[in-house]
């Protein structure tokens, strides 16, 4: 969840601040680690730019008219995209949107970091709208990738859709730019070990190939100053078991074999998704008790030499999701850096992914955003639970009876997945009695006794 960030910048007149603050409002320690200073111990601040896709603006042209932007005006920051300067004509006509990122890192409690204490990190990007390519090996039917140049317009959204435990989706990033950093410094593998591989395992339906995905195309924009040429390798697992036996080893060996190749260029950063990789490594105990076909043993022992020859290629990051880890093999558990558990949402985050349903229901006019006159904003959830808690009688009951029932739907979620939350907003909207109805209280109402069938009609 976002925790809001407030910054505030002054307007510089003949290069001095005319702030009349002369002290540095001080920021708690967090308990996960700040982002680097910079100099004269400023935090760095993400900002994205997306560029039109009919842009030709050189990419260092926009980075410098977004800094001198940020520079000259008087903003608070929270996270989420801020408006364009309609003075600016450069930026009006290519710059498509401009987002300040994953603030809640460093900041919590709502501190205030004054202009001073501050950088933004500009990263300029362009959307690829070509869609998957997908390698056809021979005369199979199956393909055994699909190739996406990141970032790609299909998982734009994505990541801030994505909504789990406080710190996941950082620690994810944090990790990849150290093991990006790692091999650029050139640390020696055989004194401090890192493999590039990050697994991510928990039930079906937690978003786990949806976070691999967004990660990539995250690290992508990121990146893209070190690495102007990104991809995302998807692998079809089930295109590399041949009906023929001790063949399925060799068509592993000859898929990395391609992956290698990519990598060889030095500007191309590629990350290799291995979904449900218990497929390709599955236990060999299981094949040498009888359980599992042999052929099982050559896949697995094929997959681990391969990814031990990508290791000393620096530019690569194989993101894997498995739904069964008790079945995979552990020596490839062993050579995973990261092994994060994606569980069914907490109360908290399954109010905020409601929440941002109900947001895009309102933003959309399906829901009406108007409540006894005022503009319906739904509050964060530690908001929420504040505001329910000092409610007085002025406040607007029409507001407070729409977050009570949010809530209650959110509570009565518990046990289910992030996928089949996102999907009972429109299956509340399908049982209403008159689909023109606008009412978000009677949705909510609606949205509630849907919860309630679906959970009756999950088997046991």
């Amino acid at each position: 969840m976002s925790v809001p960030m407030e910054i505030s910048v002054q307007t510089l007149t003949n290069g001095d601040a005319t702030s009349h603050h002369t002290t540095t409002v001080p920021v708690p320690a967090a308990p996960s680690p700040l982002p680097p200073p910079v100099a004269e111990d400023k935090f760095l601040v993400s900002v994205e730019v997306c560029l039109k896709p009919s842009s030709t603006a050189r990419t260092e042209d926009v980075k410098l008219a977004v800094e001198r932007m940020l520079e000259k005006s008087s903003l608070s920051y929270v996270d989420g995209p801020i408006d364009l300067p309609l003075d600016d004509a450069f930026l009006v006509d290519n710059v498509q949107r401009i987002c300040i990122c994953d603030t809640e890192e460093w900041v919590a409690n709502h501190d205030i970091l004054l202009f001073w204490q501050v950088k933004p990190l500009v990263h300029v990007y362009q959307l690829s709208e070509e869609g998957p390519c997908e390698d056809l090996d021979g005369d199979s039917q199956l393909s055994s990738f699909s190739e996406w140049i990141l970032p790609a317009k299909e998982f734009d959204g994505m990541w801030e859709s994505l909504i789990y435990e406080s710190g996941l989706k950082q620690r994810l990033l944090r990790y990849a730019a150290s093991a990006l950093l790692f091999t650029e410094k050139g640390v020696d593998p055989f004194l401090v070990s890192w493999n590039r591989i990050v697994l991510l395992h928990g039930p079906p339906g937690t978003g786990k190939t949806s976070l691999c995905k967004a990660l990539a195309q995250k690290l992508s924009i990121r990146f893209s100053s070190r690495y102007p040429h990104c991809q995302l390798i998807e692998v079809n697992a089930h295109s590399l078991f041949s009906k023929w036996f001790s063949e399925s080893g060799k068509l592993v060996a000859k898929l990395f074999q391609k992956i290698q190749e990519m990598v060889e260029e030095e500007n191309n950063l590629v990350f290799v998704l291995i979904d449900e990789v218990e497929s390709l490594a599955a236990a060999r105990k299981a094949a040498i008790s009888g359980s599992e076909p042999s052929d099982s043993i050559r896949v697995v022992n094929a997959l681990l030499t391969q990814m031990d020859k990508l290791k000393s290629a620096p530019n690569v990051i194989i993101l894997t999701t498995s739904n069964i880890t008790a079945a995979i093999d552990i020596a490839f558990v062993d050579r995973a850096d990261i092994k994060a558990y994606v569980g069914p949402p907490t109360l908290q985050a399954r109010y905020e992914i409601l929440k941002s349903c109900m947001q895009e229901l309102l933003r959309t006019g399906i829901l009406s955003s108007c409540q006894d006159g005022d503009p319906l904003i739904l509050p964060n959830y530690s908001s929420l639970i504040g505001n329910l808690a000092s409610a007085t009688a002025e406040d607007s009951q029409s507001h407070l009876n729409i977050f009570k029932h949010l809530l209650e739907a959110a509570q009565a979620c518990e046990g289910l997945s992030g996928r089949s939350l996102r999907k009972l907003p429109f299956l509340a909207h399908a049982a209403l009695a008159h689909i023109q109805c606008q009412d978000p209280i009677k949705f909510l109402l609606t949205m509630i006794s849907t919860i309630n069938r679906e959970r009756s009609e999950i088997p046991d």
